[in-house]
């Protein structure tokens, strides 16, 4: 059995260090270090790794800080269309939702899909009807909405561009810079019985097209655990499907025998950029060791290990 600890993380992208105040650091730091708490004290009291991932991920979708759940860009119609995924390492038993509008917390959803249906992938108003089925309660479209957001989406349409998450004007008043920032939220977790478990959830896009789905509700794509190892990702979709990078991670560490660090910084630094994809990934393996590799010049990122205190980080290191 490995050690147990949880590892979270909320998007990679540039930095605008020097836009950057000390109270604005701080509230991401903050945010970071108290949902690393909650896995934490999931983990402690003998929780899995399931249930520490999926907590971890409803956090991050609650706080409008970042792209998921609360706080989730606009497509170019103005709505909202967003994606979770979650996969049980144990079982290799996945759920996920995607181009949801009306769920409070997709993760939730995703968690559902996982234990009550025969299916992995539920889209739209399906997953939706589903969601209620299961007992959770919708939400108004406008729910996701918050001015900073709206705000990107105005800069977006006068750009005429499509943009990952905070994409716009170079307004910066985040730790990553609105015009650079990679959306998508997630967690892996490693529980005492060695168990793992990944989540990954997003607002997607900000611009996109209605009904574009990108890597994050695609098991091996964007999200992806085994016996081995569970990784979650954050980047170019387009290019994390193409290269399936969170199942890759895996693949390298079963048939190339690397280590969690050596396949981690294969897929980022090697075959991401290779495609012309950037972003990066949180992984943890049955031994409990973190890898949390980004090919841009920062990541929101946190982890802590049982009865440790949570170390979190923006910025790469020097």
């Amino acid at each position: 059995m490995g050690r147990a600890a949880i590892a979270i993380h909320g998007g990679a992208g540039a930095m605008a260090r020097a836009a950057l105040s000390a109270e604005q650091e701080q509230r991401y730091l903050k945010a970071l270090g108290d949902i690393v708490a909650s896995g934490q004290a999931i983990l402690a009291a003998g929780g899995s790794a399931l249930d520490a991932v999926t907590e971890a991920v409803r956090l991050l979708e609650e706080c409008p800080l970042f792209n998921a759940g609360k706080g989730s860009v606009f497509t170019h119609q103005g709505t909202h269309e967003l994606d979770a995924c979650i996969m049980d390492g144990r079982t290799q038993d996945a759920g996920a939702v995607a181009g949801v509008a009306h769920i409070r917390n997709p993760i939730l959803a995703a968690r559902a899909v996982l234990e009550q249906s025969p299916h992995v992938l539920l889209c739209g108003s399906g997953a939706e009807q589903f969601a209620q089925e299961q007992g959770l309660t919708p939400v108004a479209a406008d729910f996701f909405s918050t001015d900073e957001r709206w705000q990107q989406l105005q800069r977006a349409r006068a750009s005429q561009q499509t943009l990952l998450d905070h994409d716009g004007a170079a307004q910066v008043t985040a730790p990553l810079d609105s015009d650079r920032k990679l959306g998508t939220v997630g967690a892996v977790a490693c529980d005492s019985a060695g168990n793992l478990a990944a989540a990954t959830s997003t607002g997607g896009m900000t611009n996109k097209r209605v009904g574009r789905i990108g890597d994050s509700p695609l098991p091996g794509a964007g999200c992806f655990s085994n016996r081995r190892v569970a990784v979650s990702c954050t980047g170019t979709g387009e290019v994390f499907i193409r290269t399936l990078a969170a199942c890759d991670v895996a693949a390298l560490m079963e048939y190339g025998g690397l280590s969690l660090q050596q396949a981690s910084e294969r897929v980022i630094f090697d075959k991401i950029p290779a495609l012309g994809g950037s972003g990066g990934l949180i992984a943890i393996d049955a031994a409990g060791n973190i890898a949390l590799p980004f090919n841009t010049e920062g990541m929101y990122r946190g982890y802590g290990y049982v009865d440790e205190t949570p170390v979190t980080e923006i910025y790469r290191q020097a």
